[in-house]
């Protein structure tokens, strides 16, 4: 891996991890969301993790674009060369009831492809990070996807079950159902989390913001699986999203696009 890119990866290790601290502080405090137009929750959690990152982010990189969450993308968005993708708290419906299952996203865009990403969940001490041709790293150690080749024995993760009806992707979501062998909710980002460390086979969202997948295009392919829309490109830009091993990725689209 050239060396910049080793650089920033670790940059962006040690920043989500100053980001996720601030999180840890208002973590089960009894913190209340405000709601957005879209009815999704923010806290001043989500804010000041943002701000810090940014901060970081144009302190040291200057020169590289930034979309975020919470206060969005600057004049340079279409522009630069390098972009960082990042939501601060990725699964904030989980962080204001208490539940461990949220994350700290940052993915580096270059040229117009994601090469390298962080997940960072605070309240588990779990950090995921990758970038191309480095490997996934969980923790330390390296992080490879499942080697189950049957749906049939397949666990699956998703974040809310309605979700599916209500962006006209229930009939799908009743296939993977019938065909798998578990289902199990309250993931966000830290389904593909489970991809990418084999503990699952398959996460899948029906609706998507390239902030809340910006690190796992990397993440996922140097776990050796994929992370994509459910077509089978490998984006971030899609609205939608699927994590799954590489093996089982043919069953899954034939499966959901039936």
């Amino acid at each position: 891996m050239p060396e910049n890119l080793r650089s920033l990866l670790d940059f962006a290790i040690e920043t989500a991890y100053l980001a996720g601290q601030v999180t840890l502080g208002y973590y089960q405090t009894g913190v209340l969301p405000d709601f957005k137009a879209d009815a999704s929750p923010v806290t001043l959690a989500d804010k000041k993790a943002e701000e810090l990152i940014r901060a970081r982010i144009e302190k040291n990189f200057p020169q590289h674009e930034i979309l975020g969450e919470e206060f969005g993308a600057g004049e340079k968005f279409q522009h630069a060369s390098h972009r960082w993708v990042i939501d601060p708290i990725d699964g904030t419906k989980a962080f204001t009831r208490g539940i461990p299952l949220y994350a700290v996203l940052m993915g580096l865009e270059i040229e117009g492809k994601v090469e390298g990403g962080v997940a960072y969940f605070p309240a588990l001490g779990e950090m995921l990070a990758a970038a191309t041709g480095e490997g996934c790293w969980w923790n330390g150690r390296r992080a490879r996807v499942s080697d189950v080749s049957a749906l049939a024995r397949a666990y699956v993760a998703h974040a809310d079950a309605s979700s599916f009806a209500r962006f006209q992707r229930g009939a799908a979501w009743e296939r993977i159902q019938a065909a798998t062998y578990h289902r199990g909710g309250w993931s966000d980002a830290y389904g593909y989390l489970l991809v990418a460390t084999g503990r699952a086979e398959l996460m899948l969202d029906p609706i998507m913001d390239a902030w809340d997948c910006g690190p796992f295009p990397p993440i996922l392919a140097e776990a050796g699986g994929y992370f994509g829309d459910w077509q089978g490109n490998r984006t971030i830009w899609a609205r939608e999203a699927l994590g799954t091993t590489n093996s089982l990725l043919p069953q899954v689209l034939k499966l959901i696009n039936t």
